[in-house]
């Protein structure tokens, strides 16, 4: 590898490579670039001197830091790895179900390599897609992964880049495919050298998480695109899910989605595999998914938290913050059928209209929904899943609202067998000052929205971290083996029915009963019947002709009337289907 690197803030760059001696100069070229005539070799460690400073700095595009965010890069070739994933072909996401995972509390372990081994459960489960929180280098040993500083890594407690080549290759050979969850608006507070070298950064423009990401230089966003197609690439990842893109502030005629959209086709082309890309964003805006002929960005999906909140508020009655809108049970017949519930209506949480509605002829396998993700469980004062506040029956009405949905199902890691491990909110910053603040700033979040202060937990005490482990010895005992068997049989049924993967918005119908408390949703020759209240449902057969699912054995059709026990739901055929 020849070193070079775009720092256009320094008015003198020299290579530290403690295995060649002395620091060696570096030749400025157009553009704020700088090279090296040296080639540094595999595993080499290797470093930038800017300005005639003391510490040299990691590489920006580093592949691997060996010894942390702040210490040498090392030099890896990501050609190096035999690959024995040949005939993959890859998958669509439409008709696929995804499933959340952050690496380091999948296992005990909490690696990339204990991970691939767990991948025969997932097998059996039924999903399709892993999708991995971020796993890019940040400062300390455990994470969530949003802190990240260097975007070409991979943290090396997970196992490193290598780690990562051999868990994608694994999950390709169990026949599922891998999306990579990357950020691209904003850095971590600590590690981050970057403006050190170049105007990555807005100063004077800051985000939720700090200073904006400077879109205007082109070097920044060839740095964001070239890491885009480095996952898909050299990792052969199948997609990507972009972080909060509401965040990432654009001013040029061409947005960097598009960008993005642009080349990951691009690359599918030439690989001959289809490669996803999935916007996380709360705008609620049909553009991101719109084709680009019709002044869209063309991205594969996006997120509807609507659908989240509407099931939510449904399940658990919570109707605070932003629960406070989606607090009828029509909340949930307008998303399931319409994608948004704020497709343009007023926001109390907002304090304004929000949202677009989405043209009927988007396919539905565009958004993506899910009952329960890191952020709906990890960022509750407790971090508590459904399972530590549902009865069995709520969890059950959960799972066939997830599975079935219109849209593209996700699940969270141990939500298949109704974990009863939290999964918090957890930090290993090493400086304590990061520490106690980033601890601090918590508390005071929660305490402002009511929470008693003692149930929040320290993200920094280690024991945080260890008690969001899954524990994989529970999953099939009792209730946690009963739940998991109604997922697998929930992920069988969707792939048996052509019904339950149709993308047509104009095929979806569906109605409730706000006093009683069911709710009712039709897709072709199926329907998913569901009883919410603490009393038994009798309603209207209505075209339901035979019982193929129920979460209750009591659940039963007769005649003209179809009957649900408390806090059930059935799945059933309709006449002529």
């Amino acid at each position: 590898m020849i070193p070079e690197v775009w720092a256009p803030r320094a008015g003198a760059v020299a290579l530290r490579a403690p295995e060649r001696g002395a620091d060696m100069p570096m030749t400025q070229h157009a553009g704020g670039w700088w090279r090296a005539d040296v080639e540094l070799t595999e595993g080499e460690e290797y470093g930038f001197v800017l300005d005639g400073a003391e510490h040299a700095r990691p590489d920006p595009r580093s592949r691997r830091q060996p010894r942390g965010v702040h210490e040498l890069s090392a030099v890896f070739d990501p050609a190096a790895h035999v690959w024995g994933d040949a005939t993959w072909t890859g998958r669509q996401l439409a008709g696929g179900v995804v499933y959340e995972m952050h690496v380091g509390t999948f296992t005990p372990e909490g690696t990339l390599d204990a991970a691939a081994a767990r991948l025969e459960h997932l097998v059996d489960l039924g999903v399709d897609f892993v999708e991995l929180l971020p796993v890019n280098g940040f400062n300390g040993v455990h994470n969530w992964g949003y802190d990240g500083v260097l975007w070409y890594t991979v943290h090396e407690a997970y196992g490193g880049p290598a780690a990562y080549q051999r868990f994608v290759d694994a999950c390709h050979a169990a026949g599922i495919g891998v999306i990579q969850d990357v950020v691209y608006n904003h850095l971590g507070p600590s590690g981050n050298y970057l403006p050190e070298y170049g105007s990555y950064l807005r100063d004077a423009e800051s985000n939720t998480w700090g200073s904006s990401v400077d879109l205007d230089q082109d070097e920044v966003r060839r740095y964001i695109v070239e890491n885009a197609l480095m996952w898909l690439r050299d990792h052969h990842v199948d997609g990507l899910r972009l972080d909060a893109v509401h965040a990432l502030k654009d001013r040029r005629e061409t947005h960097i989605l598009q960008e993005l959209a642009e080349a990951a086709d691009a690359l599918s082309a030439h690989l001959g595999r289809p490669l996803s890309l999935i916007a996380e964003s709360d705008m609620n805006d049909p553009r991101l998914i719109t084709g680009r002929e019709a002044d869209g960005y063309g991205l594969t999906a996006q997120w509807s938290d609507d659908y989240h909140h509407a099931l939510h508020v449904a399940l658990t009655g919570e109707t605070s913050g932003y629960y406070a809108d989606f607090a009828p049970l029509g909340a949930l017949v307008k998303a399931s059928t319409r994608g948004f519930f704020h497709d343009g209506t007023w926001s109390s949480f907002r304090g304004r209209a929000h949202g677009h509605p989405i043209d009927p002829r988007i396919p539905t396998w565009r958004l993506v929904t899910f009952s329960q993700d890191h952020d709906q469980i990890g960022n509750r004062a407790a971090g508590d899943r459904l399972s530590q506040s549902l009865d069995e029956g709520g969890l059950a009405i959960a799972a066939v609202l997830t599975v079935l949905a219109p849209f593209t199902p996700m699940l969270f890691m141990g939500e298949e067998w109704a974990a009863s491990t939290p999964w918090q909110f957890f930090t290993s910053h090493p400086e304590p000052e990061l520490g106690k603040a980033t601890a601090e700033g918590r508390k005071a979040e929660f305490a402002q929205m009511g929470w008693d202060e003692s149930v929040v937990p320290d993200p920094q005490d280690p024991e945080t971290f260890s008690r969001s482990k899954l524990r994989w010895e529970e999953k099939d005992a009792g209730v946690h083996g009963r739940i998991l068997a109604l997922y697998r049989a929930l992920l069988a049924l969707r792939r048996e029915r052509a019904e339950l993967t149709d993308p047509d918005f104009r095929h979806l119908e569906a109605a409730c009963d706000e006093q009683a408390g069911w709710f009712r949703l039709r897709r072709g020759g199926m329907e998913v019947v569901v009883n919410f209240s603490g009393t038994e449902a009798e309603l209207p057969a209505d075209g339901a002709a035979d019982v193929v699912l129920a979460t209750d054995d009591d659940a039963r059709l007769a005649a003209d009337r179809l009957f649900l026990p408390a806090r059930s739901a059935v799945v059933a055929t309709r006449g002529g289907a």
